[in-house]
């Protein structure tokens, strides 16, 4: 099934190093081009889902300021689906470049 993008960029963000959910937000935004902004309630639901799917783990808490920071990092699983994705939308793709090729050369070959 199909990964939503928000899921598929918050994954991707996490592909390096562990981050904080206002570290998630910026990767998120910066990897995307801006097309993706993430809210506070949207991603910590998705970090909560993330996390009981076994595709993250909590890798360590700390205090900033009187507030708890709390990093998240990819499971194995995670890095897994995450690679499956990729490959996903490479296929996808591969095809539609496919197919775009063809329609451009039947269109100059009919010009012709």
């Amino acid at each position: 099934m199909a990964m939503q993008e928000p899921t598929f960029f918050i994954l991707t963000a996490l592909a390096e190093q562990p981050l904080h959910g206002y570290g998630v937000i910026q990767a998120v935004n910066d990897l995307s081009g801006g097309r993706i902004t993430l809210r506070a309630g949207t991603l910590y639901a998705a970090l909560d889902r993330l996390t009981e799917e076994g595709l993250l783990v909590v890798d360590r808490e700390e205090a900033v300021d009187g507030r708890l920071r709390r990093y998240y990092r990819l499971t194995d699983d995670g890095g897994a689906a995450l690679s499956a994705e990729v490959d996903r939308l490479r296929a996808n793709a591969a095809l539609a470049a496919a197919r775009l090729r063809r329609t451009t050369r039947l269109a100059f070959g009919a010009a012709s």
